[in-house]
């Protein structure tokens, strides 16, 4: 019987090590899954956002008579890259003076969302004619987070004589 006490020993702290190895797997598998959450929380956060702050834009055009929805020429001409490489960016927009300078006018602006984040608000706005009808001016805002190309939203909406 004591040889074959002498031929387990030890054996508790291999069992206690395996033991040890399969619980910190666990544990890191849980850290990841809860990782992985708070980064698509904070995604959908941003979206809903900026989902909020682009529509919140596009009223501010469908509040307006359809003579008064342009943009600013002057602040057109000074828009930089990030905006001119936009797909829905034409170099004949819809601009004339706008005097004083108002959020409806301006095609790109800094906005401060309500979860205290800074959105950029890029406005184009183009005449299209849909097949058989009208002419029409289209107005497409993309949201952006401030200092990225990255685009979070884009809502697209017409205003026509006839609306």
């Amino acid at each position: 019987m004591l040889s074959r006490l002498r031929s387990q020993q030890g054996f508790a702290l291999i069992e206690m090590l395996a033991a040890i190895v399969i619980i910190n797997i666990g544990l890191l598998g849980i850290l990841l899954a809860l990782q992985s959450g708070m980064i698509t929380l904070r995604r959908s956060a941003e979206s809903s956002t900026g989902s909020a702050l682009a529509d919140q834009q596009i009223e501010r055009y469908r509040a307006l008579a359809f003579a008064s929805i342009f943009l600013d020429t002057t602040s057109l001409a000074a828009t930089d890259s990030t905006y001119q490489s936009d797909a829905a960016y034409s170099a004949s927009q819809v601009s004339q003076t706008c005097s004083p300078l108002t959020a409806a006018c301006t095609p790109s602006q800094t906005v401060t969302g309500p979860d205290g984040r800074s959105y950029r608000v890029d406005t184009y706005i183009v005449w299209t004619t849909p097949t058989g009808g009208a002419p029409v001016k289209q107005v497409t805002v993309v949201l952006r987070k401030a200092g990225s190309t990255t685009v979070l939203v884009r809502v697209v909406s017409t205003a026509g004589t006839d609306f």
